[in-house]
């Protein structure tokens, strides 16, 4: 059985002052701080005018204060699980250049989107958490409706791969890599929530999935074993230029 919804959230809500570091946060998570370098110039680049920035499993801010440094003055909404978190994610941002921060507590699955509200969505080790293929679909859906045109979809995430073999020399480097990181229990806890917790999809069902929602130009910033970053941008359509 996987974990519940609620007892994701009990264990992200007993955690935030670790979540509150990146470099703490997701030392289970290869090459974090490089994944987050990279969606923060992506979307810059993309999507330079933006104004509001939506951030789907915020936890404590991380990627918002990030993506406030390329991009000061956005307006901000936070979705999280976690009200601890949302509360740490506030507080941290209210310090920062954000124009305005609204949070809201509860499960992507569930909260309305709304149509083209936002330029800008980050995604950072949440979607993982999806069960089902429809419920990937409606989540991806539900991000480019609430995308305006020109906007840009940003993710970074913990995948499995499709093919057998290769799932297996990725699950035994990334082993290799959390016991470097501490020792073989480390790796053996990761492991157990991980089993536990998540349900990964590989890369190329996610790109092919953000295709099929809607996004025509989608793109991939970095892979290295089990996780990788890459985006999306909707485009304008010829009704939207006139």
């Amino acid at each position: 059985m996987k974990s519940s919804v609620d007892d994701i959230r009990r264990r992200f809500d007993a955690d935030v002052e670790r979540f509150s570091n990146l470099e703490t946060g997701q030392s289970s998570t290869v090459d974090a701080p490089l994944a987050l370098e990279l969606i923060v110039r992506a979307a810059a680049a993309t999507t330079p005018q933006a104004t509001h920035l939506l951030d789907v499993g915020a936890g404590a801010g991380n990627y918002a204060l990030k993506m406030l440094e390329a991009l000061p003055g956005l307006d901000v909404t936070l979705i999280d699980l976690s009200r601890p978190m949302l509360d740490r994610a506030e507080s941290r941002l209210r310090e920062s250049t954000a124009r305005g921060v609204t949070t809201w507590q509860g499960d992507v699955r569930e909260l309305p989107l709304g149509e083209s509200r936002f330029d800008l969505i980050t995604a950072a080790a949440v979607l993982h958490h999806l069960r089902t293929d429809g419920e990937w679909e409606a989540v991806l859906a539900s991000f480019h409706r609430a995308l305006r045109p020109g906007g840009s979809l940003w993710i970074f995430d913990f995948i499995e791969h499709s093919i057998p073999a290769v799932q297996t020399i990725m699950w035994h480097r990334y082993g290799e890599y959390l016991v470097a990181l501490r020792d073989e229990a480390y790796r053996d806890h990761v492991y157990a929530y991980v089993e536990r917790e998540d349900t990964p999809r590989p890369l190329v069902f996610q790109l092919d999935l953000l295709r099929r929602v809607g996004f025509a130009d989608v793109d991939v910033l970095h892979k290295n074993g089990c996780f990788a970053a890459f985006g999306a941008v909707k485009r304008i359509s010829h009704q939207n230029q006139r």
